[in-house]
């Protein structure tokens, strides 16, 4: 099965997206991780994407649609995905499409398009809570999952911080790029007949049941976008 999963940052996505490989066992595939990656190895894509996500703004499609691309060329991609956070625009779903549907004689470039929606104040509290320790990796939340000992990581004691894209300011900046660019990509893949909107609060459990039962309603053979 071939699903992408949107949503605004700290919606649930890879939570979501995790769960989801499990059941239908296909990869997750995660624009954001890749682009991580590419930072912390200091790849040329990374170091230039990097600018971008400091400030909060959108990736250039160019750049994102590399990673993508060659991400879906690995032999685990070929059995199907779980786009996770791809595409962004109208521009790089029409990128997307032609990619996936390449000759015409394979298999349907999508099953379904899932968007997990949930209001702009409860992604602020989720996002700008998050703390990262600066010598595992470990991740926390203030609310949801504090530390121990204030500021330290339960596994290293080593200090948390708070990611730059975490601030408060920057997640209501992304929230203002995301609303502004989902409007037209949800009614490009409305148009296709591939879209549903699902409600992101809640236990994961309970969100992961209402996608599986989007998911059940899945065309077998959907339609390529209209216009």
């Amino acid at each position: 099965m071939r699903v992408v999963l949107l949503g605004p940052p700290g919606a649930g996505k890879g939570t979501q997206a995790r769960m989801l490989e499990k059941r239908l066992k296909v990869p997750q595939v995660a624009s954001g991780d890749l682009l991580r990656a590419g930072v912390r190895s200091r790849t040329a894509l990374g170091v230039e994407a990097k600018r971008y996500m400091d400030k909060g703004a959108l990736v250039p499609d160019e750049l994102v649609l590399k990673l993508i691309e060659e991400r879906l060329k690995q032999p685990d991609a070929a059995a199907g995905f779980i786009l996770d956070g791809f595409p962004r625009t109208v521009a790089q779903a029409e990128t997307l499409t032609a990619m996936l549907t390449g000759d015409g004689h394979g298999p349907p470039y999508l099953d379904k398009v899932i968007a997990i929606i949930v209001p702009d104040d409860e992604i602020v509290k989720r996002i700008s809570g998050r703390r990262t320790c600066k010598n595992c990796g470990a991740m926390y939340h203030l609310i949801y999952d504090p530390p121990r000992n204030h500021n330290l990581c339960n596994s290293c004691n080593g200090e948390l911080y708070q990611r730059d894209d975490d601030a408060e300011d920057t997640v209501r900046m992304r929230l203002e790029v995301f609303a502004a660019t989902m409007r037209p990509l949800f009614e490009y893949y409305g148009r296709a007949g591939l879209l549903s909107q699902i409600d992101g609060i809640g236990r994961p459990e309970e969100i992961q049941q209402r996608i599986v039962e989007a998911l059940g309603d899945a065309d077998a053979t959907p339609k390529a976008p209209r216009g």
